[in-house]
């Protein structure tokens, strides 16, 4: 045989595959669109595809194929947070622009974490069955950085814009180059020469920072005087093909930027309740609105140190942004972090975040019950509002706001896809859309909270369960139950630890064994104890063991402690307490 031909029908066969196949078989599909539940249902998977759905009992399958039994499951399409922030990680140190905490851990070793710890919070995600996140401001490092995980199947898929442009930049962020947030744009030449830069990196869409106010102007003529500029930046990533977001939290920039063709609003207005002349501008216009409900509220609380964390957020989280937060109650820097308090404690200032959230919550019913689209979308990367954990807080702030189960489906999963025009992508279970898929053990419909009973996570046509994901290392785990010591919850402290955990004074005498003992100590100690807090001052990570130095505040007392944990089978197995 001629070599050339032989190498030639060798390359033939090898790039030449057979369809991997899976199929999810008798299990129940949520139609988001339709709202309703079909039962018995075997959904074909091919490559990365919906390739068929069929009664259960009218397909056949391969003898070959993978098959998962979906008796008494649901499945339901991946999940959309359609505003996240990857240059942002959640925890205190993330926006120096809000606090400024460089003395005690600088922004530029911020942005190095940030970027190191993508793959993380990607996974993270992906095990919370998010399968589609939109980065609603990001820096031309991470549209870079993006690119290596396109073809990753633990990977959510990532649509993300460039530098906010806008009329206000912090100085913190000045000058950092690729690592940027910010394209300062003061003209309307700026602003067409903010888009034109960022074409070469590729991005999805343009985000514009309609901030009014900053310039000493009243909301109204702020608003105004920037527009000319807000409008050239729509105009010119129209041009382009790319859809713009605007960040407008008050109603009168929010008309502007609707009324001159944005395409997205990325927050709830929440100055004012909407008009019924703009909840028809935004229908008629088809502008999507991701209501962003607990963000506002994150800082504060964080900031008046008055956060609460549930037991999912302390087990969910990443543990080491969550354990941040409380920072506060230990750093030196006590003017500052007093001044932060009570200026964020004061009744003014609880009662401006109560009614600012009360209007949030009242326009995003009046907008879902118009049927203007709304779009899940947490926030994640600032501070408090966590990447991946917080999104269940927002389905739940959502139907707070009265909003059903249905509606917030849909807004979960079909309507984020509508906001690039990716309906026949993504966003429903349906044959020919992309296999990205949740399998749940409990109908979310029942109660919103099911989405987090999850079986199975499918991405790209792949099959995880969540543990195979993003596990916790033994690090991870003296973390979360130190937060939730922090925290004063005694069922998220104890859920690290063995059953016969066994607690010894080093070096072996064993004070006492198992959870029912420590959960009535440290319950006792949780309820009765007054400035009860642990500050992490040093950790040293050995294989299984880690071994955490610690200063102790106890009432009134400090006390200084050595704890030693072994970990077995991924929990706390033994503990050594150093006198």
């Amino acid at each position: 045989m001629n070599i050339k031909f032989a190498l030639a029908i060798s390359f033939l066969v090898s790039t030449i595959s057979v369809c991997g196949q899976t199929y999810i078989t008798n299990v129940t599909v949520l139609d988001v669109e339709k709202q309703k539940l079909i039962t018995h249902q075997t959904i074909e998977i091919t490559d990365d595809v919906i390739s068929n759905i069929k009664k259960s009992s009218a397909l056949n399958i391969p003898k070959d194929a993978v098959i998962i039994d979906g008796t008494n499951k649901y499945v339901v399409p991946g999940l959309v947070d359609s505003h996240i922030h990857f240059f942002q990680n959640g925890g205190l140190y993330t926006r120096p622009d809000a606090i400024d905490l460089q003395k005690y851990w600088s922004y530029t070793d911020e942005i190095a974490l940030a970027k190191s710890d993508m793959e993380t919070t990607l996974k993270r995600y992906l095990k919370h069955g998010i399968t589609t996140l939109i980065d609603v401001g990001a820096t031309y490092n991470f549209l870079e950085q993006r690119k290596s995980y396109s073809d990753k199947a633990y990977a959510p898929e990532i649509l993300m814009t460039g530098p906010l442009l806008t009329t206000y930049e912090p100085e913190v962020y000045a000058n950092l180059g690729k690592d940027e947030p910010f394209i300062l744009t003061q003209t309307i030449e700026d602003g067409i020469n903010g888009v034109k830069a960022q074409l070469p990196h590729s991005p999805d869409f343009i985000k514009i920072w309609y901030i009014a106010g900053r310039d000493g102007l009243s909301i109204e003529a702020s608003a105004q005087k920037n527009l000319p500029i807000v409008k050239a930046i729509i105009d010119e990533a129209h041009k382009h093909h790319l859809k713009v977001a605007v960040h407008a939290v008050q109603q009168v920039t929010a008309k502007l930027a609707v009324e001159h063709g944005a395409d997205f609003l990325v927050h709830s207005i929440k100055d004012e309740l909407l008009s019924p002349e703009f909840v028809t501008l935004l229908k008629t216009n088809k502008t999507v609105l991701s209501p962003t409900l607990q963000v506002h509220g994150a800082y504060r609380n964080t900031f008046g140190q008055r956060l609460e964390m549930s037991n999912y957020e302390l087990a969910e989280s990443d543990p080491y942004q969550l354990g941040s937060l409380l920072d506060l109650k230990h750093l030196s820097d006590t003017i500052l972090i007093e001044n932060y308090k009570t200026r964020t404690n004061t009744a003014k200032s609880i009662a401006d975040l109560k009614k600012a959230d009360a209007i949030s919550m009242a326009n995003l019913k009046t907008l879902s019950d118009a049927g203007v689209l709304i779009a899940t979308g947490t926030d994640a990367g600032n501070i408090g509002t966590l990447h991946a954990s917080s999104y269940l807080k927002e389905l739940q702030l959502m139907q707070d706001s009265g909003m059903n189960n249905w509606q917030i489906l849909q807004a979960s999963t079909i309507n984020g896809a509508k906001i690039f025009d990716k309906e026949k992508e993504f966003g429903t279970v349906s044959i020919g859309k992309k296999a990205n898929l949740l399998l749940l053990d409990a109908n979310p419909i029942d109660a919103i909270e099911n989405l987090t009973a999850i079986h199975s996570v499918i991405n790209k046509g792949t099959v995880f369960t969540p543990n195979e994901l993003l596990q916790d290392t033994p690090a991870d785990l003296a973390q979360r139950q130190l937060n939730a010591y922090n925290f004063r919850n005694i069922e998220a402290f104890l859920e690290p630890y063995a059953d016969d955990v066994e607690v010894y004074t080093f070096p072996n005498t064993l004070k006492y064994k198992g959870k029912a003992t420590m959960r009535e100590i440290y319950g006792n100690m949780f309820k009765n104890i007054p400035n009860l807090h642990c500050e992490l001052e040093g950790r040293i990570i050995k294989g299984n063991t880690v071994i955490d130095k610690e200063r102790v505040q106890v009432g009134d007392k400090i006390k200084e402690a050595i704890a030693i944990y072994h970990i077995e089978n991924n929990k706390i197995q033994k503990v050594y307490f150093v006198k």
